[in-house]
This record gives C-alpha cells, structure tokens and sequence, in this order.
C-alpha cells in the first residue's frame, strides 16, 4: 500500500496558477513550486485556458519540487489532487488535443442554454436531481456549448473519440498515461458541479444529459474521492508508478483540509473567489435559500458526506482588479495599508457582480456598481469597500446557511491567501458577530488533497488522526456595535438591490 513511504504528494490546480508540495506524517510542508498559466479573455463575460499550458505547467511544478528538494518519486506514498471546478475541457481521447480551450469556472457565455433549459423559467427546477440552480458556474452547460460551436466535434462525440473533463481527470488522465493508457475518472465532488450527476445515487442523471444533450460515454467514471485510481506513468514526470489515490474539488479539499468532519463543522476560502461550505452529513439537505446541495467527499466504500455551499464570484479577483485594471495599488498586499488610511468606507459599496451575483441571489444579469460617492470618499474609502464587500457577501451565505440548516454556527474557519489581510479578517469577524479562526497551516485546500490520498493508502490511518495535525494561528472576536453592524448591512443590502436593476 505503500504506507511506510515517508512522504506524500499533492497537486492544486487552481485558476491562475498550478503547485505541488509534499508533505510529511506530521502534515508539514517539505517542498513546494508553483508556476501561473494564462488567463484569457476573448470576449467581454468569457473567460479561458489553455489545457495543455495546464498540463505542462503541472509537469513542470512536479519536476521542479522533487529536483530542488531531492526527493524521488519512490518516496512519495501516493499522489492527491485538487482543482479548480466546473473548469471544462474536451479533448480527442485517442491524441488528447483539446477541441477548444478550457472554459472557465467565471465564464458567463452559456446564458442563454441555461434559459433555454429552465422549466416555466425556473432556473432550480432541477435541484431535487443535481443540488444546483442552472447557471452559467457549472460544467453541463459548458459542454454543450463546446459540442454546439466546434466544428466537426459531433461526429466525434458520435464515434466516442471526443471526452470531458474537469480539471482533475483532464490532469490525471494525462499523469497515468494519456492516449491509449490514461485512467479516466472524476470523483464525487467534482462530477457533482456539473449539473449532469444525481447528488443522491452518486451516478450520471439520465434524464439530465438528455437534457443537456451529453452521451455518458464523453464522462469518467465516478468514484471516491479517497481511492487507489491508478498509478503515475512510469515513462512520464515521475519516472516511476505512484499511486494516483486523492481527488477533491478545491473546495471540498479545504474543507477536508480543515477537518470539518462533524455535522455543522464550517470553512470559508478567501481566494479568487470565495467559497463557504457547511457539513451537513450523509443526507443531502435541500437549500431554500439559494445555496448549492453538493457532495462534501467520499471515503473508500464509506458514504458520502454532502454540504451546503455558497459560491462568491469575485473576491480576491476583486484586489487584483483594482490593482491591474485601475492601478489605484501596486501589489495586492498594498490594498490593507490603503484602507487603514480611513476609519470606515464613508458610505461607498463595491458589488463586484462582473459574472453577476452568485450565492444567495443567482442573478446572473446583476452588474458590477460602486455607489455612495461623494466629494468625501478618498482612495481609501475604495479600498475598505473593496475589502468589505467579501465580508458583506460571506455574510449573506453565512446567514443563508444557518436558516438551512436550523442551526447556529458559533464560529467560522477561515482559510485561502486574503486571510493573510487582518483587517479583512477583522471586518469579517465584526459584521458576522462570531469569531473567525485561521489555523496554522493555511494551505488548507492542497493538504485536503494530500489527507485524501494518504487515507487511501495507510499513510494516515483514520480521520482521527487527521485531527491531531490541525491548529488554531489566530482568532479574530467581534468588536461592533450592534448599531454600527444594522446601518453597514442596510447600506450594504441598497448596493444589491441597485446592483440588479
């Protein structure tokens, strides 16, 4: 099983960039590098990759780690992955060239088929079969756009040539072999973003891919997320047979990543985006309340565990905005010190809706808005509102989540690159009335991938374990007033509503 093997392996493909650390039993970083991939844009609302700068980029990190560190291959017990979801590839399975680049997670092009598809105009009338509201987010949609615009891919969609993928079984079709030997699977939190797999049987929704016109000869094979599913090719990166035993969607590995294996147990990342998930256990709970029902992970033959998700576009996206398109600062680190400058946001709110509203709206025709400016509001002013609105978003779901669920959650962990901004953490403390807790290892999402992985072959026994290896770095408590927190939410909730006019 090789378990006695003293390291473990982990890739996070992400969205603009792609790493590989290692790790060891005590889950400390050994090594770790990272490159990034493009991001293009070729019409307003669309967003893209290039899937084989992808592949080649991970080829690279993986290279580049185990030359620096010295560790071989052999040392690794297996290999985890994480990825960005609902990123689409499609790809001829014979020479693995993809018919169109990737489609990104953000892109808004499928629009009018997911109109198309809503009964009465009801965009959650499926949402007793896959969890989720038809949105422009998820992968079916985006498949079908791919097979309608590609010349001549039908008749290879026909002949069984042409496949899909997520991040994840596109990177781990490639590493077990590719054309001829690559395993060709998904595992249950990644097929569950793509509108076509039933959340409570775990399979493909006959029902939905003739709905969205998808063969299921196109998809992998769903399985676990912890489980032996092949091994590296030996003629590849690694120069040797590892197993490839850990899969998870970037969010569902944070929340493994954290340990939140207990009902109610709550994570939100701060990254490109911003992601709020809640563990709700082995029954899927249905949302009233705009939140996404989606499979949280699945142990070996163990059942699945699910969540209640709420997906925020934009968020850390929001900062580099502001720094690459206004160049009002020059690193992302900058946008902190900015909004020290002022003591409040002087009445201005950023909704950042540039792929619409996602959690708890889904109003895909909502628009990005700066509102409350006046001769008053400085440089500062516009950052803290830039900070701010991730905080009043997280709420939102926060709130969303606790009515779902009929609970009351007492805290949130928090993990993802825009923790590192105290005064955000702070903010975000303050407006939810809870503290907010960031542990000591923050790379939480790639670590959630390696946790999986080492599962599946006795490098970690049990979650138990997995417990031990998880600590608190800091604790932010709330210090509003509860008027202060009313007048913010109320200025907050008349951004929104302008927002979707």
């Amino acid at each position: 099983m090789n378990g006695d093997r003293p390291y473990i392996g982990a890739i996070d493909q992400g969205t603009t960039s792609t790493r590989f650390f290692v790790f060891d039993r005590k889950a400390n970083m050994v090594a770790m590098n990272q490159l990034e991939h493009r991001q293009i844009y070729p019409h307003p609302g669309r967003v893209e990759h290039d899937p084989m700068e992808i592949r080649d980029r991970t080829y690279d990190v993986i290279s580049n780690t185990l030359s620096t560190s010295g560790i071989k291959a052999q040392d690794l017990s297996a290999i985890g992955i994480t990825n960005q979801r609902e990123t689409t590839v499609v790809w001829n399975r014979k020479t693995g060239v993809p018919y169109y680049n990737a489609i990104v997670w953000q892109d808004t092009r499928t629009g009018d088929i997911c109109r198309e598809l809503a009964e009465n105009d009801d965009m959650w009338c499926f949402r007793d079969r896959v969890g989720l509201p038809l949105s422009t987010y998820f992968s079916g949609p985006k498949i079908k756009w791919i097979i309608d615009h590609v010349d001549g891919l039908k008749a290879d969609v026909k002949s069984g040539d042409a496949v899909f993928g997520n991040m994840d079984t596109w990177l781990i079709w490639w590493l077990t072999g590719g054309p001829g030997k690559g395993v060709f699977i998904t595992d249950v939190t990644n097929a569950g973003r793509t509108m076509l797999m039933n959340i409570h049987r775990l399979e493909w929704d006959d029902m939905m891919l003739d709905r969205m016109q998808v063969p299921q000869r196109m998809l992998p094979e769903i399985r676990s997320s912890s489980d032996i599913y092949g091994y590296t090719d030996k003629d590849g990166v690694f120069g040797a047979e590892v197993p490839v035993a850990g899969d998870l969607g970037d969010q569902q590995a944070a929340l493994f990543g954290q340990t939140c294996f207990d009902v109610g147990d709550a994570k939100n990342t701060y990254g490109t985006g911003c992601f709020l998930l809640l563990n709700t256990g082995e029954t899927p709970v249905v949302s009233n309340y705009g939140l996404l029902t989606t499979p949280a992970y699945r142990i070996g033959d163990q059942p699945a565990v699910y969540a209640l998700e709420g997906s925020i576009a934009i968020a850390g996206s929001l900062v580099q905005w502001i720094r690459d398109n206004l160049g009002m600062i020059s690193t992302s680190e900058e946008i902190e010190e900015k909004a020290r400058e002022v003591e409040d946001n002087g009445g201005v709110y950023f909704v950042p809706a540039f792929s619409g509203l996602f959690a708890p709206h889904w109003r895909s025709d909502a628009s990005g808005i700066i509102t409350g400016l006046t001769h008053y509001a400085k440089r500062g002013h516009l950052a803290r509102a830039v900070l701010e609105s991730t905080a009043f978003q997280a709420k939102e779901i926060f709130e969303a989540m606790e009515k779902d669920a009929n609970v009351r959650l007492n805290d949130l962990k928090v993990d993802g690159g825009m923790t590192r901004n105290e005064l955000l953490m702070q903010f975000q403390s303050d407006i939810l009335n809870v503290p907010v807790i960031r542990p000591k290892n923050m790379e939480t999402t790639v670590l959630g991938a390696a946790y999986a992985a080492g599962l599946a072959t006795g490098f970690w026994k049990n979650i138990a374990e997995l417990r031990v290896h998880w600590g608190k770095d800091r604790t932010w408590t709330p210090a509003m007033s509860p008027d202060k927190r009313e007048m913010l939410d109320r200025g907050w909730g008349r951004a929104i509503v302008k927002s979707c006019c």
